[in-house]
């Protein structure tokens, strides 16, 4: 019948030279994580055709500040960001014409009610095909197809519990984070899978559960650090938040971070406090947080003298990492991001209507490029019955399947959490993953291993972070800053596919690394690189870390509670910048194979996050209208938020987390609160009644909540279809039943700390039991190995580089 049809023919972009322009894809998706997953297939220029069932996709009708007149047809500005490049057909699960089409995708995404679809069938009947299935828990497990919002998802890994100022609520991470997260990591997840079976006639079923992202980017491992401390149980850990951090200026808002601490040392002589040098209690953050009233008397005697520009200036000068606290309609104001033409306005004319608005590009550049701009999103059902046939290309398969990486080497010489998170995925999907560091100057991460140091010796082999996000790979301990050093590296880049770094942008070019460089060492190699702000304009050389990108983004400013300052949401942009590489990387082997040679690929960490916030600019621009933080409310949901339920007592409150997300979920609340009259009022039977109402029904839920004991109350609610959760501890999540169920943890033996677990990848593969292959390297681990086996030298060379110092497996002065 397609076939028969007049088509629309997909017309790809030109300016890569393939890109993924080969590749279809088909959504049948809602929500951000699907759309926004395809979204970064269509960017690299895949035909993604966009399934919907017939009212359309209700982000259609969507604006988070009420800025689609009621009644209007024109279709919400977030929808189209979302949908920029795609094409639209109208088509239900069971429909012939869309067995059709899954016959000739590569990729099925599809994010579907329980039942409607049985898509891993679908995978195993479609040789070479991956599907792709996003679900709050996943597909199997006994919280399979559970009640969830994002919000209940985010109470119950452990996120929103150890968020918040000590003694008062804690608070959701604001602006849906975890959405736009899961869409990134799924779109890597899929790639590596659809690379994999155009080569190998190997398909795939990905079975991805977004309440595993929140894990990993939500908790900072905190399971995993109180397991290495030896708390695991016992108590509740405490909430905090960072400070210094967002603090007010004469004008608005600055944030700082000091992860390090000589940043920390610099901001105490940014204040004119250099008299607390020596001051205990406030060298570390829980001593600041024990006397923060008086602390924040010291910060804001500063700050509040001088505008949030002065600020800026004088502690970028100091190399603090420092950002203005931006919102959504700021933000398209940066400086920065102005000087880097980083905002697109939206197509004229040609698809979906609706007012015109201004977005981000994409976060990567290949060889100084911008992916092609994307054309309008599409009408509801634009392309029905008008895809014109296409069959898949396969091969036949044999063997079990490889991962999809095996067979790729990378050098990673990054640092922190945002690089190593990107090469962490890729070792675990079977690249050859090898992690340069130096003894004098080891991963930054590892001194996170400081606050075990009465425990274990080598205490910077104890970090929580780096144990997790450098699992499944080798370590070599290398000086670049040496002649002898340096060639050592160059050897090893002629033996690998990619290098990865995330340095700001001097330091690779100190080391004489630099891309012309690399590219004569090997005309094949890709270079990843994943500047804080880029390769260019007056921000380039600027240090930022993952608290910076929510402060300068916007992020920051959709969290924390109404009636207090914006807060951070602590460590989503690290793992969101990661994923945003891992996928220009895997886009850049396509590069590679097109052109015959390597490509040098730019990420920057502040462009990844501004594609996460971008709601908040998208809505400003389009309707005017400003979003803020609502402390555990959302534009999307009402009633939401957290609720004390009997024996809270002051600091360990019993919260219950309730997420109304629909009107039949209304219903089924007031049964369970017994019909009373405040809750028949005709004006609650709808969102926009509940969310102008919300006050009220807080009230009268807290008076509910407070009789009633938790456990007992969030499985009935979840039992009447309604979200809920208890607001978690982290370090109980390891044996929570889903979580074991999917095999999220899994231990490692490590010859420091000995056995623990870890989280591992937010997904599953059918073909694949377990992730985890290899416990994060000590510091040089796997020097001679590497020297020798790769590099060309022999035992009496590589002895000689141990004497002089350029490798070495201790840190140097420790």
């Amino acid at each position: 019948m397609l076939a028969e049809e007049e088509t629309v023919g997909y017309k790809p972009r030109m300016t890569l030279a393939r890109g993924l322009r080969d590749l279809r894809v088909l959504d049948l998706s809602g929500d951000i994580a699907g759309p926004y997953a395809t979204k970064l297939f269509a960017d690299a220029g895949a035909d993604v055709v966009r399934v919907e069932p017939p009212g359309g996709d209700p982000l259609r009708r969507w604006s988070a500040t009420g800025g689609i007149p009621q009644g209007s047809q024109e279709d919400g500005a977030l929808f189209r960001f979302l949908h920029l490049g795609k094409r639209s057909v109208v088509c239900e699960p069971g429909d012939p014409d869309l067995r059709a089409l899954m016959h000739g995708a590569d990729l099925v995404v599809e994010a579907l009610a329980p039942g409607t679809l049985d898509a891993a069938a679908l995978a195993h009947s479609e040789p070479g095909l991956v599907v792709l299935s996003i679900s709050p828990f996943g597909r199997t497990g006994p919280d399979a197809g559970r009640p969830a919002t994002e919000f209940t998802v985010q109470a119950s890994c452990g996120s929103i519990g150890t968020r918040g100022l000590p003694g008062a609520e804690p608070f959701q991470a604001g602006g849906r984070t975890t959405l736009w997260l899961a869409g990134t990591f799924a779109a890597v997840a899929a790639l590596a899978a659809v690379q994999r079976a155009r080569r190998s006639g190997h398909g795939e079923y990905i079975d991805f559960s977004i309440a595993e992202v929140t894990n990993i980017a939500g908790t900072n491992y905190a399971n995993l650090m109180c397991s290495l401390l030896g708390i695991e149980s016992g108590g509740r850990l405490p909430q905090s938040i960072e400070t210094p951090s967002v603090e007010p200026t004469r004008d608005g808002w600055v944030g700082f971070c000091t992860n390090s601490r000589q940043q920390f040392s610099d901001f105490l002589t940014l204040i004119g406090r250099s008299d607390l040098h020596d001051d205990a209690g406030f060298a570390q953050v829980g001593g600041r947080l024990a006397r923060l009233d008086e602390w924040n008397e010291i910060v804001h005697g500063f700050t509040r003298k001088h505008t949030t520009a002065e600020v800026v200036e004088a502690a970028s000068l100091l190399r603090i990492p420092v950002a203005p606290v931006n919102d959504g309609e700021s933000v398209r104001h940066h400086e920065q991001l102005v000087a880097r033409g980083v905002f697109r306005d939206s197509p004229e004319a040609g698809g979906a209507s609706g007012p015109r608005f201004v977005f981000p590009r994409p976060p990567y550049r290949i060889d100084d490029e911008d992916p092609p701009l994307a054309g309008p999103a599409p009408t509801l059902g634009q392309h029905s019955r008008r895809i014109e046939a296409r069959t898949r290309p396969t091969i036949e398969a044999r063997g079990e399947p490889a991962l999809p990486l095996a067979g790729l080497r990378i050098v990673d010489m990054t640092a922190w959490w945002a690089g190593p998170s990107a090469t962490h995925m890729l070792a675990s999907l079977g690249a050859d993953v090898i992690h340069v560091e130096s003894a004098g100057r080891p991963d930054g991460m590892r001194m996170v291993g400081g606050m075990l140091a009465s425990k274990y010796a080598d205490w910077w082999e104890c970090s929580s972070f780096f144990l997790a996000a450098n699992a499944n790979k080798r370590g070599l301990a290398l000086d670049l800053a040496t002649p002898r050093g340096r060639e050592a590296m160059l050897r090893l880049i002629e033996r690998s596919d990619a290098v990865v770094e995330n340095f700001t942008p001097r330091v690779i070019e100190n080391f004489g690394l630099g891309w012309d460089t690399i590219h004569r060492a090997n005309p094949q190699t890709i270079l990843v690189r994943m500047p804080a702000f880029g390769l260019s304009g007056p921000w380039r050389d600027n240090t930022g870390f993952a608290q910076t990108m929510e402060q300068l983004t916007g992020l920051a400013w959709l969290t924390g509670h109404r009636d207090d300052q914006p807060r951070i949401q602590r460590g989503p942009c690290d793992p969101l910048a990661g994923m945003h590489a891992a996928f220009a990387l895997l886009v850049a082997l396509e590069e590679r194979d097109a052109r015959g040679e390597g490509v040098h690929v730019e990420c920057t960490m502040v462009e990844g996050a501004l594609n996460a916030a971008a709601e908040q600019l998208i809505e400003f621009s389009a309707y005017g209208g400003r979003l803020t933080r609502e402390g555990n409310r959302s534009p999307a949901v009402a009633p939401q938020g957290l609720y004390a339920c009997a024996g809270s007592e002051p600091g360990l409150e019993k919260w219950l987390a309730l997420s109304v997300a629909t009107d039949e979920q209304w219903r089924s609340l007031v049964r369970l609160l017994g019909d009373p009259a405040w809750a028949r009022d005709p004006a609650l039977a709808t969102h926009a009644g509940r969310r102008a109402g919300h006050d009220a029904i807080d009230d009268r839920l807290r008076t509910w909540a407070a009789a009633r004991e938790r456990e007992p109350l969030v499985e009935t609610l979840l039992s009447h279809g309604v979200p809920a959760a208890p607001v978690a501890d982290p370090r109980g999540v390891r044996s929570d039943p889903q979580l074991v169920h999917r095999g999220f943890f899994e231990d490692f033996e490590h010859p420091v700390v000995g056995r623990h677990a870890a989280p591992t990848l937010p997904f599953r593969y059918a073909g694949v039991d377990h992730w985890l292959t290899r416990a994060a390297p000590t510091l040089g681990q796997h020097n001679r190995e590497i020297l020798k086996d790769l590099c060309g030298y022999d035992d009496i060379e590589i002895d000689a580089l141990e004497d002089a110092g350029i490798v070495g497996n201790r840190p140097i002065g420790l």
